[in-house]
Parts: C-alpha cells; structure tokens; sequence
C-alpha cells in the first residue's frame, strides 16, 4: 500500500473558532475513502486544505509528498475536485463550459467531452446554458469537470447532494467505475451514509472537528458490533426452535432475533429449515454502515 494522502495533527481556527483538532488520517492510492460526519462537523474545511485552497492553523499534510499550501498548483494538476458550487459559468453552455476547463487541463478530446455527457444522461442538454440546468444537472457537470483529465485523486465534497435517486445511482456507478478501471483515488465527504456505503473502502468518522474512528466497514463491525439483530420472514413456531437463539421482537410472519455473532446465523436458518418450516427473507438489520456511524458515535459520546 502506498499512501497518498497523508495528515498529521492539523488544527484550523477561524478567528477565535476552531474547526478541527488534531486531525491525522492516511489515504493509501486506489482507497475509495469516506470521510463521514453530521453537516458543520468540518468536512469541507479538510477538502479545502487538502486543495491548499486555505492554510492549517497547524499540522502537516502531504498530497503525493507536496504540501497542499506551497505545492498546491502540482496537486491541482493531477486532482479533480467537486464542491458545493462546482465553479462553473452559468452564461455558458454545457458542452463549452467542458471544453473550457478541458483546454486548461490540456485535455481537446471532444470524444470524451461526449461520452462523458453521454454517460451521466446530459448530452441532450450540453447546448443549454448551465444557469438553467437543475440542481441535479449541474451537480452531473460538475463532476464531468472535475474528472475531464482523469485525475490521480478525486475530491467529491457531497457528491449526491441535489440527485434524484436516478443520479444518485448513476453517479456512485461512475465513482466505482472510474476506481476500478483507472485506479483514482477518491476521497469522498457525506453526511448520507447509506448512499455510499457501496462505493467506499475505507471510512472515516468526523464528529465536532475530530477523527473519531477510522476503517474498513469490516474491522469497524468487530469492533463495535457486540450482537447481531436478525430479521426473517417465516412461518415458524418460535417455542419449537432452540432456545438459544433469542427472540427480540414478533410481529406476524416477520421474527426479529438477538444472536451474539454472525457465525450462529447458519445454524438458526437450519434449525428452522430442519423443522419443516419456511424462510422467505434474511436481513441482518445492525451492520449497515449508518448503525454502525450510531454505535461509534453513542460510545465516544459516553466515554466523555
């Protein structure tokens, strides 16, 4: 693995206000990474000093070994980046806007001008002005512009924000797609967890200015996870199965149990199986990855 994007202790005051407190993280090459936080706990702050676009109150950060506020024009260079107001000209159409930003990434392929288009369902609209495109339509241009040159590193600051579940989808297919045919590394900020957990490889947690964990979606399950919630749909007799796997909730043909890790899962289904009854639908309700966020968050909120 090789890191290449690398924090270490950043704080960033505004004023009297600070907005992060001793930030560290790592970003190895190829990470789809998600940086995961409620609105106003500093996300876009990071994406803004990662760009060198503001200068830490102190810390060190490395983008492929430069320093984002002295080096910053190298990293532009090989980075696409999406924010909130995506930077485009709303008097100019689709199609010319990308043409513009393509001639100063020195990338005049019409051909991928409009396969891109194509791809995110704006070729139709490319001749009108991007001011009276939708939010959702200038949201799909933006990350157009942002990956027209096929960028080693991608910064998406809510990329979904605006999309209809349509775009939603066929925005987290051309993220997943871009990583795995070209190896982008993607750091991603969000605050709707449940859209990106598809996507994503890694996962930080920001909660009020500060890491508060960090890791894949696996080790934050055995780490955090203590019991398994199971919810089947069947038709059998709970007394008549054993008593080992606990019944937390009964409601008609759904049965919720409480099991104490994943592994006891395939001796329950075939405990009911092996009594002739059913089982229409499995669904493990406790692993996805906002309860996780929730657990994280509960447990750092006690520790305090």
């Amino acid at each position: 693995m090789v890191p290449i994007i690398q924090v270490r202790g950043i704080q960033k005051q505004f004023d009297a206000r600070t907005v992060l407190h001793d930030v560290s993280f790592t970003v190895n090459q190829g990470d789809i990474v998600g940086l995961l936080g409620p609105n106003g706990s500093g996300k876009t702050t990071i994406i803004r000093l990662l760009n060198g676009v503001i200068e830490p109150t102190a810390g060190q950060m490395r983008i492929n070994h430069w320093d984002p506020h002295t080096e910053g024009h190298k990293i532009r260079k090989i980075s696409g980046i999406l924010t909130d107001g995506a930077g485009l000209y709303h008097e100019m159409t689709g199609v010319d806007n990308l043409r513009f930003f393509g001639k100063l990434y020195g990338v005049n392929d019409e051909n991928r001008i409009q396969q891109l288009l194509t791809d995110f369902q704006l070729a139709d609209h490319q001749q009108k002005k991007v001011g009276t495109y939708s939010t959702g339509m200038k949201r799909r241009l933006g990350i157009i512009k942002a990956i027209l040159h096929n960028p080693t590193i991608l910064f998406l600051d809510e990329p979904t924000n605006g999309l209809d579940p349509e775009g939603i989808h066929m925005v987290l297919e051309n993220i997943y797609t871009l990583n795995k045919q070209y190896g982008t590394t993607i750091f991603l900020c969000s605050h709707i967890l449940h859209q990106i957990e598809s996507v994503c490889t890694q996962y930080l947690f920001l909660d009020r200015g500060t890491i508060i964990e960090s890791g894949t979606k696996s080790e934050l399950e055995k780490k955090y996870i203590k019991e398994i919630s199971v919810k089947i749909e069947t038709n059998a007799v709970v007394k008549e199965l054993n008593p080992l796997y606990k019944v937390a909730k009964q409601d008609g043909s759904f049965v919720t149990f409480t099991l104490q890790t994943k592994d006891e899962l395939p001796g329950l289904l075939e405990d009911i199986l092996r009594k002739q009854y059913w089982i229409h639908h499995v669904e493990i309700q406790n692993r996805d990855l906002e309860s996780l966020y929730f657990q994280i968050r509960g447990e750092r909120n006690e520790d305090k």
